[in-house]
C-alpha cells in the first residue's frame, strides 16, 4: 500500500505548473480507481485512501504557498 505515497518533500520541490498537473492526473486516476472499485476489479482498496490522502497533501501544500507558510523540514501540524 505504500508504494502510492508521495512525500510531502518531494511535492514541495515541485513547481507550480508541475503541481498542477500532478493533482489532474491523480484526480484522473482516482476517478478511474473508483470505477474498479464499483465494478469489483479493484487489486488493493489502499489504492483508493492513497491517492486521496495524496490529492490532499498536494492540495494543503498549494495552500499554504498562497498564504505564504513556510514550514520546516520534518514539521508537522500541532492539531
Amino acid at each position: 500500500m505504500g508504494k502510492y505515497k508521495v512525500k510531502a518533500k518531494d511535492l514541495r520541490a515541485m513547481g507550480p505548473e508541475e503541481r498542477l498537473r500532478q493533482l489532474e492526473e491523480w484526480r484522473r486516476e482516482l476517478i478511474v480507481l473508483r470505477y474498479k472499485a464499483a465494478s469489483g476489479t479493484l487489486e488493493s482498496p489502499g489504492q483508493l485512501r492513497e491517492y486521496r490522502r495524496n490529492i490532499a497533501r498536494l492540495l494543503t501544500i498549494m495552500r499554504e504557498e498562497e498564504l505564504g507558510i513556510q514550514r520546516k523540514q520534518g514539521e508537522a501540524s500541532s492539531s
